[in-house]
């Protein structure tokens, strides 16, 4: 745990005093963040800027998975499974309080459907789509067990037959074949690993400094211009290297930078979160992930208590306009019905709905799902305009971030004439360090915590739930004055909440409930928990009563325009 943090404020004018920097980074979300840590572990320099918040782009718009791709094996993109199955088992191993497995049910309509159809694909002499039969899908995941033999650390996939199925989910619809189950994993705090790393790299590297709500304006001979989203002010910043990490901004970013570039070609991918205890339960704790007859792929999953289901796959040009639409909401809903039949799900259920867009390299292909998912480095020289080299990151995954992250850190530091210090494969993430992976360990540490804070259990344990192992430190934190529990969640705590404030560089009161914290995600939002929630922030930052009435209807309106969310 690091030691004094340096406010916003103090950072912003360290640069206006020195500002020049070897490596500027534009872009917070995991790819950008991913960079930032593994440079700032090698001893260099670094500024991470970020438009908004961390991680509040494309990083919080996925399906909250840590998974292999198993139908980018159709794709022939075998290198990439195999890195991103490799990753997946490293963040488990890395960060097992914010990535968990996830035993995962494929329901299977048809026993050679797509038989003759991804071969021809997979040769790129055909690109119709088709529902994968039990035969493809048997193929597809004997790959996936064959990458992890030398690391499994899951169970390997198994068949059950139409009879076995339905009396494991009598809910199940009965025009299946027989299921398949094999294991991937899931994070419920993506946002919350990104926030980890970033305080990970501080800590480690007194000169790697991330800032959130800085702008990139302009790029012009050695100097960028960064603007203060809440100052207004402008900083000039002169880096020798310039990393653009602005995911599906990168080509908006390069344009402010005079290089105007076409390297992106996003598409959208949407969610929403159910409310919704019967189809909870009979996930029986399973991600159910098949394949429409349209070729596009459909999940949900247990997420807490509440269900979640995703993803579409829609071009879009302008990433600020992603919105989930009621034609997405639509369709998800039919296709839970086509797995549950008896099981009614309807617009009232939804409590949250999110959408992303995935920064995918620009492609002519005719389907979205064609599109590949691996990642790519674009250098841009030094020319007449630009006296610093801009390298440019473009598609990845949130599963295979760190290896995209190394790969493009050993690229700066050659260019720096750096050599690497520090492997990050074996590195812990935040509260993932010394985490408690058995029961015994978990009372054991818990009942060692209770001898040096006086605070109930119970606390400590959710606290350990949601915060890994940095659960101490907000213990402590609790027990050095009086503390409570927030009169409308009952859940959180006001020094809990205070902690969060002063040390996980909140900005606002959407940063809390959407980035922070999953209590806008799973429903739990109220005019009169965001008012108690502003009151804390608000005394904790220094707003004025103005700023906190502001900071409110802010809130309202990112919930009720981004997320569907109506206060009451």
């Amino acid at each position: 745990m690091q030691g004094q943090m340096r406010t916003r404020l103090e950072i912003i004018e360290k640069f206006r005093q020195q500002p020049e920097v070897p490596v500027l980074i534009v872009g917070g979300g995991v790819n950008g963040i991913g960079v930032f840590r593994d440079l700032a572990l090698q001893g260099v320099e670094v500024l991470l800027v970020d438009k908004g918040d961390f991680s509040s782009g494309a990083s919080a718009g996925s399906s909250h998975m840590v998974h292999g791709g198993l139908r980018y094996l159709e794709n022939a993109e075998f290198r990439l499974v195999k890195e991103a199955l490799t990753e997946r088992n490293l963040l488990l191993q890395n960060a097992p309080h914010y990535v968990k497995p996830l035993p995962t049910t494929i329901p299977i309509f048809n026993w050679f459907s797509g038989t003759f159809n991804a071969p021809l694909k997979f040769l790129r002499l055909r690109d119709k789509p088709s529902e994968r039969g039990a035969l493809i899908i048997k193929i597809g995941l004997t790959f996936y067990d064959l990458f992890t033999r030398r690391q499994q650390s899951l169970p390997r996939h198994a068949f059950y037959s139409k009879a076995k199925s339905l009396e494991m989910r009598p809910k199940l619809n009965p025009d299946i074949v027989l299921t398949a189950r094999y294991y991937d994993a899931w994070m419920p705090y993506p946002e919350r690993i990104c926030l980890e790393m970033i305080l990970d790299a501080e800590a480690a590297n007194p000169e790697a400094f991330a800032i959130n709500y800085l702008r990139l304006v302009e790029g012009n001979g050695e100097v960028v211009t960064l603007k203060d989203e809440l100052s207004g002010e402008t900083l000039e910043i002169k880096p020798k290297i310039v990393i653009n990490a602005a995911g599906p901004w990168i080509d908006f970013a390069n344009q402010a930078m005079q290089h105007p570039s076409k390297y992106i070609g996003g598409t959208k991918g949407s969610h929403i979160i159910l409310d919704h205890p019967e189809l909870h339960a009979a996930t029986m704790g399973h991600e159910m992930f098949f394949e429409n007859s349209d070729g596009r792929i459909v999940l949900f999953f247990p997420f807490m208590d509440k269900v979640m289901v995703g993803s579409t796959d829609i071009r879009v040009d302008d990433p600020d306009q992603a919105r989930c639409t009621d034609e997405e909401i639509d369709y998800f809903l039919t296709m839970v019905h086509k797995v549950f039949p008896d099981i009614q799900v309807t617009r009232s259920n939804v409590v949250f709905w999110f959408t992303g867009v995935r920064p995918l390299p620009a492609s002519d292909a005719n389907r979205t799902g064609q599109i590949s998912r691996d990642h790519v480095t674009h250098i841009t020289e030094p020319d007449g305009k630009m006296k610093f080299p801009v390298y440019s990151l473009v598609g990845g995954k949130w599963t295979t971030f760190r290896a995209f992250s190394e790969q493009t850190a050993d690229l700066i530091l050659a260019r720096l004439k750096k050599s690497r210090q520090v492997r990050t494969d074996q590195l812990p993430i935040g509260g993932g360090r010394h985490y408690p992976k058995t029961d015994a360990d978990r009372e054991a540490w818990l009942n060692a915590l209770l001898q040096k804070v006086n605070l109930p259990k119970e606390r400590l344990d959710q606290w350990l739930d949601r915060y890994g192992t940095r659960a101490e430190a907000i213990a402590h934190y609790a027990a050095a004055e009086s503390d409570q529990s927030l009169t409308h969640h009952p859940n959180y705590t006001q020094r809990e909440i205070q902690f969060l404030a002063t040390h996980e560089k909140i900005v606002h009161l959407d940063d809390l409930l959407l980035r922070r914290s999953l209590i806008a995600m799973l429903g739990q939002t109220s005019h009169l928990l965001i008012e108690e929630l502003a009151d804390i922030l608000g005394d904790c930052l220094g707003w004025s009563a103005e700023m906190k009435t502001s900071e409110v209807e802010r809130a309202a309106q990112i919930l009720q325009d981004k997320h569907g969310v109506v206060l009451k």
